[in-house]
């Protein structure tokens, strides 16, 4: 064997092992996605070498993992393009290029840090290896083999080598804390996990253990529903189907590919994190991107692959600069232009899956100006008209509409007015009201709409938005003429008084009204709109629902059968030589509490802790009215 040099790897600090080792990657795994990444850009290299007619083209590119238990080693090995000896002393011996002194100040900044000035990947390997060789052979005409072998420090040895065909081969010697690398198991994880889509067969012992192709890198009419689906399937096992997906495809002012996905959110959505996957140049760096898209988009699915998107020195962290805004606002644009496309050419498909994106298009809308405007007519309520009368979009037996379209349905005095509903159940009283009045009402029932609707009220200044059950217009009380008893009170007042001693809370404030309809309720809750929004904040700031405020309006209807009754309960009432209440002055008393207890009942006002209670006076009053029916 015939030794060609020996010396020292051309840096000015001892220091630079250290910091690779301990410092500049975040996780030792990661050493794999770099050795084989070199292996994959040799094999590349090399055909474009042969096409220029500079080396041998040789067969098809191929990387080799192999495994000695024994001599506890790891060996990647490539048929690319391979190194002279000259070369090795270029590539290796020089860490970039660099002086460590250049390396180490930009380390110290790493804004500046960027990936591809300094060509640490292979140095990657001293993470888990405390001895490294290299042996490698160059494709270039009439070439020798050479090794290289580095302890971790400064030292190495260039030697002439064995091999007989071009390429490289990484030996490392692992360290005894680092020998989970030697597990096949291990190795073939981190091969799915960083090496997957690499356009360059990956083998293990023998086997190839990587897919190969990576979907987005093809243009969209290659591919057909199930190659998107089957992606994500591969990508997010046991998800469901996706709602959505976008392809993206730029070229300029940077190269970029991906596919995104709309999942089927089934639980609480990752805002501030996500689960799409970057890569670059098909090489999986993180699955962390918040800085890449905006923040209502991190809860989309899938991959971004691009080049162009400055990383720090170990890829492991992003850096924000005016780039990356500029590729988070592309992102947010074909994620726009997608929806407007499905809502103009389908309109059922894009009502079928509107629940599931909305959250995204809503908080999108709420955070994003640009993006506001390129949805603002894409988003949908539902709405309590018929189909066939307003002709919206439908998704099976739900109707959906824009706001535009509620707003052209209106007219005269209501014209400006917007009526929502966030809960049919606890507010189906008061819809019913406007319902029978052929009212249409938009549906506003998720929680993020306790948020959303103010902002659309702020971005429509001309528009008023107003919850049912807030304060009754007149178009739905009956004008009519009352009776007055002795004292010259008229039955509202009498009603008024009777309430209001009954319940015995002056934060609760009586109206008595006739109201339309035959479906009118006895009494129901009404809180005014901005004191309603002030509630629905709090318990949106505080995460849990909001409950009914001490402060509302309990609305008792004079025309309803059961409130007649009380009136002329209460108009029999006598004192008892006692002084006490009767016991026609003490039900009718009763019955109001009980009345008021229904309308909080309706609308979720009665907390747990309260039902009890209210199902013992419900038994108590059914039971002093049987013995008053019997007797």
């Amino acid at each position: 064997m015939t030794v060609l040099e020996q010396g020292q790897i051309q840096i000015h600090t001892e220091n630079i092992f250290p910091i690779i080792k301990k410092a500049v990657y975040s996780g030792h795994e990661v050493f794999l996605r770099e050795l084989v990444s070199n292996a994959v850009d040799a094999i590349s290299k090399r055909r474009m070498a042969a096409m220029a007619g500079d080396c041998s083209e040789g067969s098809e590119g191929l990387v080799s993992i192999r495994i000695d238990r024994e001599a506890k080693t790891l060996t990647i090995s490539d048929n690319g393009i391979g190194m002279s000896a000259d070369e090795v002393k270029r590539y290796i011996n020089q860490v970039a290029f660099s002086s460590a002194e250049d390396f180490l100040e930009k380390y110290k900044r790493e804004d500046d840090a960027i990936i591809g000035h300094f060509g640490l990947g292979f140095y990657s390997s001293f993470m888990v290896a405390e001895r490294v060789e290299l042996i490698s052979l160059s494709a270039s005409p009439g070439a020798e083999a050479v090794r290289w072998s580095c302890d971790g420090s400064p030292n190495f040895s260039l030697e002439s080598g064995e091999r007989t065909e071009p390429g490289t081969d990484v030996i490392l010697y692992l360290q005894e804390e680092e020998l989970e690398y030697i597990e096949p198991a291990r190795i073939r994880s981190l091969i799915t996990t960083y090496c997957d889509f690499l356009p360059v067969a990956v083998q293990l012992e023998g086997e190839t253990v990587n897919k190969r192709e990576a979907p987005w890198r093809k243009i969209p009419r290659e591919l057909s529903d199930d190659d998107y689906i089957a992606l994500y399937r591969y990508l997010y096992p046991f998800q469901g189907d996706p709602l959505l997906w976008v392809h993206l495809n730029t070229d300029y002012p940077y190269t970029l590919q991906g596919i995104l996905y709309f999942p089927r959110l089934t639980g609480r959505a990752d805002w501030e994190k996500g689960e799409i996957r970057l890569y670059c140049n098909q090489v999986f760096v993180s699955d962390s991107i918040k800085e890449v898209v905006p923040r209502y988009l991190l809860p989309l699915r899938g991959v971004i692959d691009s080049p162009d998107i400055p990383l720090n020195v170990s890829r492991s962290a992003l850096q924000t600069d005016r780039r990356v805004r500029s590729i988070g606002g592309f992102v947010a644009k074909k994620v726009g232009d997608r929806l407007k496309e499905l809502h103009r050419d389908e309109p059922a498909r894009y009502a079928e899956i509107w629940e599931g994106i909305a959250p995204f298009i809503k908080i999108g809308a709420m955070e994003d100006e640009k993006f506001a405007d390129q949805v603002a007519e894409l988003i949908l309520f539902g709405t309590t008209a018929a189909a066939a009368d307003i002709d919206p979009i439908a998704a099976g037996d739900k109707a959906y509409t824009t706001l535009s379209g509620y707003c052209s349905r209106l007219g005269g005095a209501d014209q400006k007015r917007i009526l929502y509903c966030t809960d049919e159940a606890s507010q189906a009283g008061p819809l019913a009201l406007w319902q029978g009045e052929g009212a249409e009402v938009l549906l506003a029932d998720t929680l993020i709409d306790a948020q959303f609707i103010p902002w659309l009220e702020a971005r429509h200044e001309e528009l008023s938005f107003r919850r049912v059950d807030a304060e009754l217009d007149d178009s739905l009380r009956e004008q009519e003429s009352e009776l007055v008893d002795a004292e010259g009170k008229d039955s509202s007042e009498q009603l008024r008084e009777l309430f209001k001693t009954a319940l015995g809370d002056g934060r609760i404030t009586i109206q008595v009204q006739a109201l339309k309809g035959e479906n009118a309720p006895a009494a129901l809750i009404l809180l005014p709109e901005q004191m309603r929004r002030l509630n629905d904040m709090g318990a949106l700031m505080e995460q849990r629902l909001p409950g009914l405020p001490d402060h509302h309006v309990l609305l008792v209807n004079r025309r309803h059968p059961l409130v007649e009754g009380l009136l002329k309960l209460a108009a029999g009432s006598v004192i008892t030589a006692a002084g006490g209440a009767s016991p026609s002055q003490q039900l009718a008393s009763d019955l109001s509490r009980h009345l008021h207890d229904m309308a909080r009942l309706a609308v979720g006002g009665l907390e747990p802790n309260q039902l009890a209670g209210f199902q013992q006076r419900s038994a108590e009053l059914m039971g002093r009215l049987m013995e008053r029916g019997l007797g």
